[in-house]
């Protein structure tokens, strides 16, 4: 429990053996200073937390730089990769066509997400967080370099489909054991941390898309190969946590637990949320590398030159994310869970339009797209503080993977919505802005979104 400067403790009449005089009464102001508890956003994130619970959260934000690694490269490579698989004899595939098979496979890219988020997410709660989290790592990390094998279209969403249910997995055991390891006051802050290894990751994949942009698409998914090591770090370094050890010796609890009593209306807001979530960023922001080869001024550039354009603009849109990840908890911490989320929501319906249609330049999209990743990308700092405060211990991993990834099965149809929107509306940005009305639905969810700040994690 948190203790202010003026805190103080009475010693129990039978042990009180000294002559001192008794202690006066706290005073009015001391009273008045003990019952208003430290707002956490105050503090420094340094004090009172552990070297192990340090290495916890390094190893698990190490585990999902990768993991969003992995998930971007198909975002860089979609437009060449299917420029070379979709080739037939009448001559090279249109853009159009390319939306088409990019939305297809992005769809079935979200829908393995979400199956692995919901079964590793289980498996978590049964079986441990960090067992859970080295399967997880090591599925994801193979089956990315498997793609590099692909010959035609649906090979690579076949491999795609198999690397996502490593990555939801990956997520579900990841958030779940920061969360039960670090102290409750630090927990908002160490999950922002945490996501912000997605914009890490984004980083990574376009610094290897620069790197490797002489090799082809092919070199950029054999890297993707890479975090089968971050499996070993977890099996030397990280145990259970002690809350999952004692939860784990009681009966365990079917799925459907989570739809009963208090926990149903959890379930419900939390799939809502996370259906918004990832409903507007693989619909639209994702979809930002071919935007980019779309703008009037790069038309005519050689792909080399288009693949450097690419890669400074997401990291550009990643550099705003990074703000959005780190700033999401001391916000949540200070203001509370709901009115950040809304925040978040009501920042990407408006700029989502603003970035995908009236800039015609590259400089104008790159001034955006910093914003963008702000309020787009920065939502999904909520959830890794958000679903694990909802439920007790032995349903933590159950119900925050079903929450996160249930909605991921709906939101399965945005890329391919997309790929719809693209062909009736003719351009990538209209269909993106098109995609943006769905943040109106995360507004109207969050009234009825229970508020979690300041209350410790469910027993």
């Amino acid at each position: 429990m948190l203790k202010t400067a003026s805190s103080f403790t009475l010693t129990p009449p039978e042990k009180n053996l000294s002559l001192a005089p008794p202690m006066s009464p706290p005073s009015i102001q001391e009273s008045a200073l003990n019952s208003n508890p430290v707002d956490p956003s105050t503090q420094s994130l340094w004090t009172g937390v552990t070297r192990y619970q340090w290495l916890v959260l390094f190893v698990a934000w190490l585990g999902w730089v990768f993991d969003a690694m992995d998930a971007t490269i198909y975002a860089i490579v979609l437009h060449p990769a299917l420029h070379e698989l979709l080739q037939s004899p009448t001559g090279p595939p249109t853009n159009e066509l390319i939306g088409w098979y990019g939305g297809i496979i992005f769809s079935i890219f979200l829908v393995g997400w979400a199956i692995g988020g919901i079964v590793f997410g289980i498996l978590a709660d049964r079986f441990g967080r960090t067992k859970v989290l080295i399967a997880t790592i090591v599925t994801y990390a193979l089956f990315t370099g498997a793609a590099a094998l692909s010959q035609d279209w649906w090979h690579l969403g076949f491999y795609r489909f198999l690397t996502a249910l490593g990555i939801g997995g990956e997520w579900a055991a990841g958030a779940t054991i920061v969360a039960e390891t670090w102290p409750e006051e630090k927990r908002a802050r160490a999950a922002g941390i945490l996501q912000s290894a997605w914009a890490a990751g984004f980083f990574l994949a376009a610094l290897f898309n620069l790197l490797l942009s002489d090799y082809g698409w092919r070199a950029l998914f054999i890297v993707g190969v890479l975090p089968a090591f971050v499996s070993i770090l977890v099996f030397v370094w990280v145990k259970e946590p002690d809350r999952w050890t004692h939860a784990h010796q009681q009966q365990p609890a079917p799925l459907s637990d989570i739809f009963r009593g208090d926990l149903q209306r959890a379930t419900i807001v939390g799939s809502a949320l996370a259906f918004v979530a990832v409903f507007g960023l693989w619909g639209s922001t994702n979809w930002a590398p071919t935007l980019i080869r779309e703008l009037p001024d790069l038309q005519g550039a050689d792909p080399a030159t288009l693949t450097k354009y690419v890669s400074y603009a997401i990291m550009t849109l990643n550099a705003g994310a990074v703000f959005g990840y780190l700033g999401f908890g001391p916000l949540a911490d200070h203001f509370g869970r709901r009115p950040v989320f809304a925040f978040m929501c009501l920042g990407s319906l408006i700029m989502l339009p603003i970035t995908y249609l009236l800039p015609s330049s590259y400089a104008g999209v790159l001034m955006l797209l910093p914003i963008l990743g702000f309020f787009n990308n920065g939502i999904f700092s909520g959830f890794p503080i958000y679903l694990p405060e909802l439920y007790p211990t032995k349903l933590r991993a159950t119900g925050a993977g079903f929450c996160f990834n249930a909605g991921r099965i709906l939101a399965s149809a945005s890329p391919f919505m997309t790929g719809w929107l693209v062909t009736t509306l003719g351009t990538f940005g209209r269909a993106a802005s098109t995609v943006a009305l769905v943040y109106l639905i995360g507004l109207v969810v969050l009234v009825f979104a229970p508020e979690t700040k300041g209350k410790p994690l469910p027993e």
